[in-house]
């Protein structure tokens, strides 16, 4: 198992595991985002390779505005984890994690933060586990303006 940079020749397999997070995205409009994304400064995307094929990435940003339960500024921000349902519990998510943490460092970093839908259990347990600390629960509203 091997963590590697994503770049322009791993952007169909990037794109097809994101689409297995983000399903209700298009093909197209999640290979535009990535394009967008690898010329980025302020992201990082990380590919598991396991044997010839991609297993999980993981998308991380840099922000500067404020991340709930943050002290500091910028903080990493890990946009987006998938793992391939098989190869799940292996230590995966918390190797690309720790990619994305070393680049964060890097970058000037003190912290790195994350989200999850209050219903996904798994997620949350598994961002407890790898040390995570949950910071807040909120709920979201919008309004139409008419």
């Amino acid at each position: 198992m091997e963590i590697v940079h994503a770049d322009e020749t791993t952007l169909d397999e990037l794109t097809q595991l994101a689409l297995k997070l983000w399903p209700e995205n298009s093909w197209q409009h999640l290979r535009a985002d990535f394009e967008d994304v690898l010329q980025s400064e302020k992201d990082r995307l990380y590919l598991a390779k396991s044997q010839q094929s991609y297993v999980g990435f993981i998308h991380l940003s840099i922000r500067t505005d404020y991340v709930e339960g943050s002290n500091s500024s910028p903080v990493g921000y890990v946009e987006g984890i998938y793992v391939e349902q098989e190869c799940r519990n292996q230590g995966i998510s918390k190797r690309l994690v720790e990619a994305g943490e070393k680049w964060a460092k890097s970058v000037g970093c003190t912290q790195i933060a994350s989200d999850t839908e209050l219903t996904n259990h798994s997620s949350q347990a598994f961002h407890a586990k790898i040390g995570f600390t949950e910071a807040n629960r909120i709920v979201a509203f919008i309004k139409d303006l008419k």
